[in-house]
């Protein structure tokens, strides 16, 4: 099953740590108490072994946001019609959305792609048409939302774009997405592959009222009662079993299989494409700037698939989504920043990019003890 997209992850390594002594010595040589700049250190020796390099750099970073409709939205799991996915597309595509700003301010390319938006868009030179299927996937309430070989063409047509990326020298790569009741479908990965409850991974999406979000829940409990050929994927953090074993290869080829048949099941061509983008980001020895509730349920699929790729991961934000931070907790995940947002589209990602910057620029501009002639700590 899915042998489509398995060699994927084939080429992703865990991060080489040869270089962690000289980076951590460059770091803490700053004209600075060690320790000083928090997170921006850890940060700092984290890009510097992605990219190998004692000088790392942000270059040519991308965002990609992928859009796609679900089947089950028309069941009322969102609080907006169907219609407004592709609404929104061609907001992105005119310069208008929040992404849209926020991109540009932080100085990162938007790419926008059509996974699978149940509208004709024609032909666009600014919109990547990567339609999976012209009316979406199909409604998981009934079955299953895309087939083994729908999912497959999803992913690698992420996995293309990223390699695409690679080429023209971004070495950053951002994630958004763009689809009505997609936190619904992210909210039933989440579940399956974490074991978390599901009432708890549930929230209220484009906002729900309370008589909405119990619809939703209800309707999600149904769809996952009639899943009676789930797997017993074995619930365990991917984190925690990396500490454990000192290899975040430790996951088997069942888990792997599991997780997609979950993606099928319930994903979105949206969520799908991303996890092929992800992977083949990380393949390329990008780092991968995580966004929030949906983009991250993505990258739970593909860290089953490969658990190495958490080594390239920047968690962008913690959202107001209600299962976004029980999915980073169980990821030990420490996001960057908690502002409320639940907007998706990348939009915390791009507001995260700042930082990355300001970590580079610290590493390589500023003085050190040496160079400053400033005296070091006594004793």
């Amino acid at each position: 099953m899915h042998s489509q997209v398995t060699g994927i992850a084939h080429a992703i390594s865990p991060l080489d740590r040869k270089l962690a002594s000289d980076l951590q010595h460059k770091i803490d040589q700053k004209t600075k108490p060690q320790g000083a700049l928090g997170r921006l250190e850890d940060l700092a020796l984290q890009l510097g072994l992605i990219q190998q390099s004692l000088t790392p750099r942000i270059v040519n970073p991308h965002v990609l946001v992928c859009a796609g409709d679900h089947g089950a939205a028309k069941a009322g799991v969102s609080a907006f019609p169907q219609e407004v996915t592709w609404q929104m597309v061609e907001n992105f595509l005119a310069g208008g959305a929040a992404i849209n700003v926020l991109a540009r301010q932080s100085g990162m390319q938007l790419v926008v792609a059509d996974a699978g938006v149940a509208h004709d868009f024609g032909e666009r030179e600014e919109l990547v048409a990567a339609k999976v299927g012209a009316g979406g996937t199909a409604n998981y309430l009934e079955g299953a939302a895309m087939s083994d070989a729908q999912c497959a063409t999803a992913m690698n047509n992420g996995a293309r774009l990223a390699r695409e990326f690679a080429a023209k020298g971004c070495n950053l790569l951002a994630f958004g997405e763009m689809g009505i009741g997609n936190t619904a479908s992210a909210s039933l990965i989440t579940h399956c592959i974490t074991g978390l409850p599901l009432a708890d991974c549930v929230g209220r999406g484009t906002g729900l009222d309370d008589a909405g979000l119990e619809r939703k829940r209800a309707l999600l409990a149904q769809a996952l009662t009639a899943w009676t050929e789930r797997p017993q994927i074995s619930h365990i953090s991917l984190a925690a079993e990396e500490a454990e074993t000192g290899s975040p290869h430790s996951g088997k080829a069942e888990a792997s299989q599991d997780a997609l048949r979950v993606l099928t099941r319930f994903g979105g061509f949206e969520i799908a494409m991303l996890a092929g983008a992800m992977l083949a980001a990380a393949e390329a020895r990008m780092t991968l700037l995580i966004d929030g509730f949906i983009v991250t349920s993505a990258l739970l699929v593909a860290a089953r698939i490969s658990p190495a790729i958490l080594d390239y991961c920047v968690y962008a934000h913690c959202s107001n989504e209600a299962g976004h931070r029980l999915q980073l907790d169980w990821l030990q995940a420490k996001p960057l920043l908690d502002l409320g947002l639940r907007l998706g589209e990348g939009t915390g990602a791009a507001l995260a990019l700042p930082l990355l910057n300001a970590v580079c620029a610290f590493i390589n501009e500023m003085a050190s003890f040496e160079s400053a002639g400033v005296s070091e700590k006594a004793g």
